[in-house]
């Protein structure tokens, strides 16, 4: 019995085995299986001759597969096998064709093998051919080619429709083996449908990174992918994912200028909305993870949105599209961190200040400023909403769909703190922001009939005065008048309205673009002081792709002469790569003629009659207009190749991407970026530092010579530099910088035009592919030998295919035993010292002879293994059983044990149950008892009981035993007398600890009270110590006066009795007087000391009672420490007044002295004048 299964035309030409592949065990396999989300495809193997013959159609097993790589049959490095992943396949159609084939059984006939293996017929005529088919619309489609006949071919189309066409109009297609590889190099055949299909299958599985030779393309997914975050930095870091991406480019140029020593430069173009500043950025991000640790890393990555909110805006394709390239320069120190970084920007877009296209706005900072600034600083600026300037109204777009201004606006803030620009200069670069806006506001009024006009004094006006910091008068004269010198002579000619709004507009692109170079100075200063660099670094180009709109103007002219610049490096740099593989492989190679775009080089650059001469020439004629321009370029250059005339002021240029009609209009005024004098003057008259710095860079630039590389061309000496010679000599340094570095190539593709994930526009990728050269970097690097095989993989991968054994031979031997085996060629191959080289599609025979070959050995692997699995597993079965039987033994002798187990424990636990059973019922029973018992007695006692009394006989009543008889009232109130004095002892317990517990806390706080007062006590027996020391030297002195009066008394006693009496008791009576005096004073200094003793005998007293009532000893109703403290105010107190009576007592004891010496003078006076009476 068979089944029929369809299969898709698709899968007709497979070449390699699939990664998977089983047979079931049944023996009608040939059902088409599924595992997971991957299909798996049938191949024919063998012819359809009989019944047993035909396609095998199933699925591999993982065993199988694994053990064919043990057998070294895959090789997981090749092109063409199991490097390749596993996707979704394309729309299945019927396979009309197809047949149902059976297993059979495992013991097989010898006739039904020899019909297998004798199947001689070429393998390429029963596959069915697949080529692309390009329909009306453009759009390519997959066909089968059923048959061929001379000229024209059959096929068969997606949707069963049958076709005859001619062979000129298919394309040849991959086989499936092919698809979705990650190397557009490992396509057989090249061509843009191949190559959009490959595109498309992996943009399909979210895998938008694909390497086309050296260049890697990415494709926007317009969403979030998980292809990025830390674990996949580490991945790439660690080489454990090798497939294409950012990171693995970021990590071989780090990785290269580290080995080499060489700087590196990863350059990255495409149109706008292709991805280029968020690709620029993951770069960025992963050479800050491997290169940081100095925290400039940090710096250099919150550069990106002050240069995404200056220099970016919405356009119609790109919600944040750059208008301006750069060129960010990384440098690293010897260690591999980063140690500094420098920004350089090229044409950015001014006009954008001043005019914007219905649909997009304006650059993001605008809108940022007016959503976000607090009120503080709209009040300052003046502020008001977007719809309020004309600046940002003409385009009626004023937010984008889920973007927030506010907050970017305080990440635009926070980023600007990081790279050190202070609050001041924040301040001064919104005022410069508020001062553009609101120029846009100014308005004019007609003052004559010749349409002369002047500012109108509105609110824009006096806005922009104060915040430029200029006078009214001066802003309204230069916006309205403008000074020309004739001769010695300067006249002021007034201006008409449009004069007047192209002056105003030129002021404010002026003061823009100075805004932004200013902005890209501070933050190259930011990075690079004290940053020490060692000549090492890593520059990462944002550059615009070729450009080709419906109106192509001067920006598009700038942009993709740019892009032929870039082309030819890229161009110069792949032959050089390819040659010195080549050359190292000693490959014997004749040069690649490849279209070179020198031409149209030539036509822009060529002197005097290239077009940015003819362009710097006419811009200098004052009579100059676009149409003149454009008529001079038809005059001289409609015999270059790469030039085309065209009607009106339009012209046509042949670039290496594709023509391009450019419209002259506004060429010379973009190119002459004229700002009059007078605007400069206003600016470097202001107040403020900002207008004065853009001054003096426009005076600086307006004055500059040509010099360098551009003076060298022939540039003139002394003239003013326009835009375009300005953008050249950028464009020479940018190029010289980038010759000097080994460079990295990242195309980024745009598949949509409406930003729509998942969507992808065949016509639309396409044309960038072009633009990009894509298409002509494969075809140049597959030009010569674009496949590359190592000897040893060569001989690994398709030994086994020769007929002799060559196991004992070395690989170069086997790779050439191949080559003559298969009659491969020799012009379609070379051999190299390492590799083997082959032409385009040389591979592809080999391959098919090893698929064949492969799936007919897995046949009989199948077979084989098939047959030892049922062995094995009926070997399995026996022992299962017998297992079985053992561990169901086992467990029943354990179950018997655990129940006899578990019974013994019951009947245990029963009696143990019944034990404490039978104990609580004879407990309850004697309670029982005794409570009847308690009342029995109680009601004997009751009946037999009377008043205690002695009996008559004895002085006391007894019964006939002898007892005491007492009534139930007393034994009640002696029980409750009981219980009372227990209660209270109880009661007097719980009150002794918690004295105790007092009495403890009272013996600690004593011990404090008592080391307080030893230290009060010892202060004052200090005090009093000096108070006794002091009287006592007064009484001493007071015993040394006497006596040494008594002394003189008696020497002096026997002089005086001859002397008069009246004298004598004179002197008598002042010594009596001085004696009574003496003894007066001896009595207040007595009473002095008893007074001290008593005052210190009461202090210490009253202090002691204090300390005693606070540690509880005594019992008072006081507080001790307010007593205490009046205590020692009563102490302090008595002690000043007894200090100064102390004195006063001292001063009239030294008055006394004074009137004893006046009687010593006296005695002496006496004395003298009787010793002179006595020698008389």
């Amino acid at each position: 019995m068979s089944q029929t299964t369809s299969v898709p035309p698709a899968f007709q030409s497979i070449k390699s085995l699939p990664p998977e592949f089983k047979f079931a065990n049944d023996r009608n396999p040939g059902i088409v299986e599924k595992h997971g989300n991957i299909k798996y495809r049938s191949t024919d193997l063998i012819g359809s001759n009989g019944g047993e013959n035909g396609a095998i159609v199933g699925e591999v097993s993982k065993e199988a597969h694994n053990r064919a790589n043990a057998m070294d049959l895959f090789d997981e490095e090749s092109p063409y096998g199991g490097n390749v992943e596993s996707y979704e396949d394309r729309t299945s159609h019927t396979n009309e064709d197809s047949v149902s084939a059976s297993l059979p059984v495992p013991s097989i006939s010898k006739s039904s093998k020899e019909s297998r293996w004798s199947d001689t017929t070429p393998y390429a005529s029963k596959k069915k051919l697949q080529s692309w088919l390009q329909r009306s619309n453009g759009g390519w489609e997959l066909v089968k080619i059923i048959s061929t006949s001379g000229t024209e071919s059959v096929i068969s189309l997606p949707d069963g429709k049958v076709l005859k066409v001619k062979d000129e109009s298919l394309v040849p297609a991959n086989p499936d083996i092919l698809d979705g590889v990650d190397d557009l190099m490992q396509l057989s055949y090249l061509n843009e449908p191949s190559v959009l299909y490959n595109l498309q299958h992996r943009y399909n599985q979210n895998m938008i990174y694909t390497k086309a030779g050296p260049v890697l393309v990415a494709v926007n997914p317009f969403k979030k992918v998980p292809l990025y975050g830390i674990d996949y930095i580490e991945a790439y870091k660690c080489k454990a994912i090798e497939s294409p991406h950012v990171y693995a480019i970021t990590d071989s140029a780090i990785r290269e200028m580290i080995r080499d020593e060489v700087n590196q430069s990863i350059i990255i173009s495409g149109e706008s909305g292709a991805g280029k500043t968020e690709t620029a950025k993951i770069a960025m991000q992963y050479l800050a993870a491997l290169g940081g640790g100095s925290g400039i890393e940090h710096e250099i990555l919150k550069t990106n949105p002050i240069l995404e909110a200056f220099g970016n805006g919405k356009t119609l394709r790109n919600d944040n599209s750059s208008r301006f390239g750069k060129l960010i320069e990384i440098h690293f120190s010897e260690t591999g961190k980063i140690s500094g970084a420098n920004i350089q920007t090229f044409l950015l877009e001014k006009s954008r200040v001043v005019q914007c296209n219905e649909g997009e706005r304006s650059y993001h900072i605008f809108y940022q400023l007016c959503a976000g600034a607090p009120p503080s600083l709209k009040e300052k600026l003046n502020l008001q909403s977007v719809e309020d300037y004309k600046y940002l109204r003409q385009s009626n777009c004023y937010s984008i769909t889920g973007v927030d201004d506010a907050e970017e606006f305080r990440i635009v803030t926070d980023a600007l703190d990081v790279v050190h620009i202070s609050k001041g200069d924040q301040d001064n670069v919104f005022a410069m922001l508020a001062a553009v806006l609101w120029l846009g506001n100014i308005s004019f009024t007609v003052i004559d009939n010749e349409n002369h006009v002047q500012a109108v004094e509105d609110e824009g006006l006096f806005s922009t005065a104060k915040l430029i910091g200029c006078d009214i008068e001066d802003l309204k004269l230069t916006l309205s008048t403008r000074k020309m010198k004739v001769g010695n002579d300067i006249i002021v000619q007034k201006l008409t309205l449009s004069q007047a709004i192209d002056a105003r507009d030129a002021l404010a692109k002026s003061i823009y673009a100075c805004l932004f170079d200013w902005l890209v100075e501070q933050i190259n200063k930011s990075l690079a002081v004290g940053k020490r660099r060692t000549g090492r670094s890593i520059s990462i180009l944002d550059i615009y792709g070729f450009e080709s709109f419906n109106r192509n103007s001067f920006e598009q002219f700038c942009i993709n002469y740019a892009n032929e610049r870039l082309q030819q490096h890229f161009n110069r740099h792949l032959f050089k790569l390819e040659q010195e593989e080549y050359i190292q492989d000693g490959i014997d190679w004749a040069k690649v003629e490849f279209e070179d775009n020198q031409d149209c080089l030539n036509l822009f650059e060529k002197k005097p009659l290239g077009l940015l001469s003819l362009l710097d020439e006419e811009s200098t004629f004052p009579n100059g207009t676009d149409l003149t321009f454009a008529n001079k370029l038809k005059q001289h250059l409609n015999s270059n190749s790469c030039f085309k005339g065209e009607r009106d002021k339009a012209f046509t240029v042949c670039h290496y991407a594709g023509e391009v009609t450019y419209d002259t209009t506004a060429f010379l005024e973009k190119n002459r970026d004229l700002l009059h004098v007078d605007s400069i003057q206003l600016l470097s008259s202001s107040k403020c530092h900002l207008p004065q710095i853009f001054a003096s860079y426009m005076l600086t630039q307006s004055e500059k010579p040509v010099v360098g590389p551009l003076h060298k061309l022939g540039g003139a000496d002394s003239q003013k530099l326009s835009v375009a010679t300005k953008f050249k000599g950028q464009l020479f340094q940018l190029m010289q910088r980038l010759e000097s570095t080994t460079p990295h190539f990242i195309r980024c593709i745009k598949p949509n035009n409406l930003q729509s994930p998942g969507s992808y526009e065949q016509g639309l990728v396409l044309q960038q592919l072009r633009c990009c050269g894509v298409l002509e970097v494969v075809r140049i690097s597959r030009s010569g030998f674009p496949t590359r095989m190592s000897h040893q993989k060569f001989a690994k991968r398709y030994g086994f295919l020769l007929l002799e054994n060559v196991a004992s031979q070395d690989p170069l031997s086997v790779s050439v035993a191949i080559l003559h085996q298969f009659n491969i060629l020799p012009e379609m191959y070379q051999v190299g010292y390492t590799k083997l080289f082959f032409r385009t599609g040389q591979i592809g025979v080999l391959e098919d002879t090893r698929n064949r070959t492969l799936h007919g050995i897995l046949r009989v692997q199948s077979c084989f293994r098939g047959y030892q699995a049922r062995c094995h597993r009926n070997e399995l079965w026996r022992g299962i059983t017998a297992l079985q039987s053992f561990i169901r033994g086992e467990k029943s002798r354990k179950g018997f044990a655990t129940l006899l187990q578990r019974h013994r424990a019951a009947v245990t636990i029963q009696k143990h149950v019944k034990t404490e059973f039978a104990r609580n019922r004879m407990k309850n029973t004697i309670d029982a008892a005794v409570v009847i018992q308690s009342f029995i007695r109680g009601w004997l006692v009751r009946r037999c009981s009377g008043d205690i009394g002695f009996l008559k006989s004895g002085g006391m009543k007894t019964n006939e035993s002898g007892e005491v008889l007492v009534k139930s009232s007393f034994l009640a109130e002696l029980q409750r007398r009981v219980l009372k004095a227990e209660a209270a002892l109880r009661e007097k317990d719980e009150e002794n600890d918690i004295l105790h517990q007092r009495l403890q806390q009272y013996d600690n706080r004593w011990s404090e009270y008592e080391l307080k007062m030893k230290s009060m006590e010892e202060v004052w027996q200090k005090q009093m110590r000096s108070l006794q020391s002091s009287l006592s030297i007064a009484k001493k002195s007071l015993a040394m006066d006497d006596s040494e009066r008594n002394s003189d008394a008696s020497v002096n006693a026997s002089d005086d009795k001859e002397y008069s009496w009246d004298i004598g008791n004179h002197h008598r009576r002042q010594e009596s007087s001085g004696t009574r005096s003496m003894s007066a004073g001896l009595s207040v200094i007595s009473r002095l000391a008893e007074e001290f003793e008593q005052r210190s005998q009461v202090f210490g007293d009253d202090a002691k009672f204090l300390v005693e009532v606070k540690s509880g000893q005594v019992e008072a109703s006081l507080n001790p420490d307010r007593e205490l403290g009046r205590l020692k105010q009563m102490f302090e107190a008595w002690k000043k007044d007894y200090g100064s009576r102390l004195r006063e007592t001292k001063v009239i004891l030294h008055k006394l002295g004074s009137e004893n010496g006046s009687v010593e003078k006296a005695k002496k006076k006496w004395w003298g004048r009787r010793n002179s009476t006595r020698i008389n």
